[in-house]
């Protein structure tokens, strides 16, 4: 067990950071230390190393990265891999140099190949090709995990690795074009039934199977992992369940009220066929997710309703 201690969470005001915050404060209410982009740009290696050196926190939680859906990820592939490499090496070495005593990476299910195995097991990673239209940001990714293993064989640095599933939750990003598939849905069904539209339009065939996890439970999961995992294996993070993107659908037209049609662009990407995540590393040391599928949609959804004016772009 770990020694309670300042901990900084690096993209506290994203998804994962802000949920990791709001587990943390219930047993280190006083310990969070944050800094906004204004404050300090991680892609900024002096002025990383300059707040590691001064600030000097006894752990972090390294949740900053630059994050999209499909779209995103194809239009700014460079922005992509440029951005989420100078963060987690610039905050990964700077944490080292200061002293951390414990460091924690959060990857993505990303980094597996399109064809990999199903469920995923975490001696997947680099056995195939990876998914075209999100490989710039799962090459940064792997280039994260690589960092923090030899960080830990050389230096003896604690830096564990953590590879969520599909995340979801309040605080999600509802951008328009740049968010993943689940706040896209509850947009795009919700303005559709605020219009009268007759029909909701989503792209690929639909077959493509996904499994999400609700944002708390990663926090718990990460918080879980902070203090009972200390290993250089890579720890994949999902509930074990999945469904078809047509399944989603139907489930958020049914929490959203949408009375329309919905039709599938057999045109467009479908992105990996199917990314399930073998839970059993986790599972097997005492944690699992808890928010089942529909509540942790609804739950989301009352978030986007209170936040709507706020989010919307």
């Amino acid at each position: 067990m770990l020694t309670k201690g300042a901990i900084f969470v690096a993209g506290h005001r994203g998804l994962a950071g802000s949920a990791f915050i709001r587990r943390a404060r219930r047993e280190w209410p006083d310990q969070i230390i944050t800094r906004s982009h204004a404050e300090l740009d991680l892609t900024d290696q002096a002025a990383t190393r300059d707040f590691f050196a001064s600030v000097r926190p006894d752990y972090v939680y390294l949740a900053a990265a630059k994050v999209g859906g499909i779209h995103a990820n194809n239009a700014y592939p460079a922005d992509f891999i440029r951005d989420n490499l100078l963060i987690q090496t610039n905050v990964i070495d700077g944490a080292w140099r200061a002293g951390v005593k414990k460091l924690v990476f959060l990857g993505s299910s990303c980094i597996y190949p399109k064809f990999c195995p199903q469920p995923m097991k975490e001696e997947h990673l680099l056995t195939g090709a990876l998914e075209p239209t999100n490989q710039w940001y799962a090459v940064a990714k792997i280039a994260g995990v690589k960092m923090c293993q030899a960080y830990r064989r050389q230096y003896g640095f604690r830096a564990i690795c953590l590879q969520p599933t599909n995340i979801y939750g309040p605080g999600d990003n509802f951008v328009e074009n740049d968010s993943h598939v689940m706040p896209a849905l509850i947009r795009r069904f919700h303005e559709a039934k605020i219009s009268g539209a007759p029909e909701v339009a989503i792209w690929g065939t639909g077959s493509a199977k996904r499994e999400f996890l609700h944002v708390d439970d990663l926090a718990d999961a990460s918080w879980f992992c902070l203090h009972n995992y200390d290993e250089e294996e890579i720890v994949n993070i999902g509930t074990g369940r999945e469904l078809t993107i047509k399944e989603l659908a139907g489930l958020v037209k049914q929490t959203v009220g949408y009375a329309g049609a919905v039709a599938f662009d057999a045109g467009k990407p479908d992105g990996t066929p199917r990314k399930l995540l073998d839970v059993s590393r986790l599972s097997e040391r005492g944690w699992t997710a808890q928010t089942g599928l529909a509540e942790g949609l609804a739950d989301t959804y009352r978030w986007f309703l209170e936040n709507e004016e706020k989010i919307r772009k």
